[in-house]
């Protein structure tokens, strides 16, 4: 038998790729179409339990927010309002859930919000969904806990698991999952979205940029405002600092500020929302969401500190690996574009051998920061050991 041509396709087949296209940015996600067009439409079949996976800025949130309103679509009173309660996290049958903990999902994150409420019916769809942002950041008490509703989960509940890192979670949550892959931007095309959606961009930065995200488009995006090109400036400046031999002048102390800084603001908006949600709380629960709310507020700030030194020293890491692509003869595979006379200078002369090795020493350093340590003296230590390696 032949294969049935696009004429001969099923409704709910037409249907589901119809449905499917209206996910916005799917058509970069080959994989991700194929799985999620079963699921949508006419007579689809969507799985009780999905896992996206992908690296940062694949657009898996937004997809998992377009996909969720299409879900909920089914048996709803007022359709056509769905997607944009969705949109605004005010549909009683969504339930988004972000890791409370600073480094990690707690299993208060899944206890109540997810496991409790899958049990419950639908308060106006036919369906109830559970989006679970960064899965492999969950314990194992928190993944011990999600096992059974993953597992048995009632005919109206879906879940949509979100992972940077799928080798990260769990095994036992892995399995129990349909998998559904996003893969990294072409660094051209979100160079090309930057340059759309901003005026007088310049090129080689727009470009820049894209390579250093390394496929992450809100990355990339935030380089190119001025809070990342600020840190792209002190990174660069605490590892040629090291190159040059000046580690005197401390700079560390800028990355430190910077991440502080972050963290503050981070902080500032977490208290914002707490205080809009606090006027909705009974009198006699107040004293004890408040306190919560700032033990919530302080694992928020040190989350993003800690990203945002991480996200420095990738950075401090990239600016070495581009110096050995100019040591190897291979420029043209560097990615800070708007760099290159600079990369070129800290370059000339050096030993490739000593490069590598400087790499690793920030790679250790980036996977020391997950274990809580004190973050100015592994910064300074490093500088220390890079000027060692690597000072002329």
């Amino acid at each position: 038998m032949s294969a049935a041509s696009p004429s001969s396709a099923s409704p709910a087949e037409t249907g589901g790729v119809a449905a499917v296209d209206g996910l916005p940015g799917i058509e970069a996600h080959p994989h991700a179409r194929s799985v999620l067009a079963s699921a949508l439409g006419p007579g689809g079949k969507p799985s009780h339990a999905y896992l996206f996976h992908g690296p940062a800025g694949t657009g898996k949130r937004a997809i998992a927010r377009a996909f969720a309103a299409s879900l909920l679509v089914e048996g709803a009173r007022n359709p056509e309002t769905v997607g944009e309660r969705v949109a605004r996290d005010s549909h009683p049958d969504l339930t988004w859930v972000t890791p409370s903990g600073a480094a990690e999902m707690l299993v208060g994150d899944v206890e109540e919000p997810v496991v409790a409420a899958a049990a419950r019916t639908p308060f106006e769809s036919a369906r109830r969904v559970f989006v679970l942002e960064s899965v492999e950041t969950m314990n194992e008490q928190a993944a011990n806990r999600m096992l059974k509703t993953l597992e048995e989960p009632p005919s109206f509940a879906h879940l949509v698991l979100l992972s940077d890192r799928r080798e990260d979670v769990l095994a036992t949550i892995v399995s129990r999952c349909q998998q559904v892959r996003f893969d990294p931007l072409p660094s051209e095309r979100i160079a090309d979205g930057l340059m759309e959606g901003e005026e007088d961009v310049e090129s080689v930065l727009a470009h820049a940029c894209g390579r250093l995200a390394l496929g992450d488009a809100r990355l990339a995006a935030r380089f190119l405002g001025a809070e990342g090109q600020a840190l792209r400036a002190r990174a660069e400046a605490y590892v040629r600092s090291t190159l040059a031999g000046s580690t005197g002048e401390r700079p560390w102390i800028a990355l430190l500020g910077a991440a502080k800084a972050a963290g503050e603001s981070a902080g500032e908006s977490g208290q914002e929302r707490m205080e809009a949600e606090l006027e909705l709380v009974p009198s006699k629960e107040r004293k004890r969401y408040e306190r919560e709310a700032l033990e919530a507020r302080r694992r928020g700030e040190r989350r993003v500190r800690t990203q945002t030194l991480d996200l420095a020293l990738r950075l401090a890491e990239l600016w070495l690996r581009d110096m050995l692509c100019v040591c190897e003869g291979a420029p043209e595979l560097i990615y800070a574009l708007d760099r290159r006379s600079e990369l070129e200078l800290d370059a000339d002369g050096r030993d490739g051998a000593r490069l590598r090795a400087g790499i690793e020493l920030v790679g250790d350093t980036r996977l020391s920061l997950s274990l809580n340590p004190s973050e100015e003296l592994a910064l300074e230590a490093l500088a220390y050991r890079l000027q060692a390696l690597l000072a002329r």
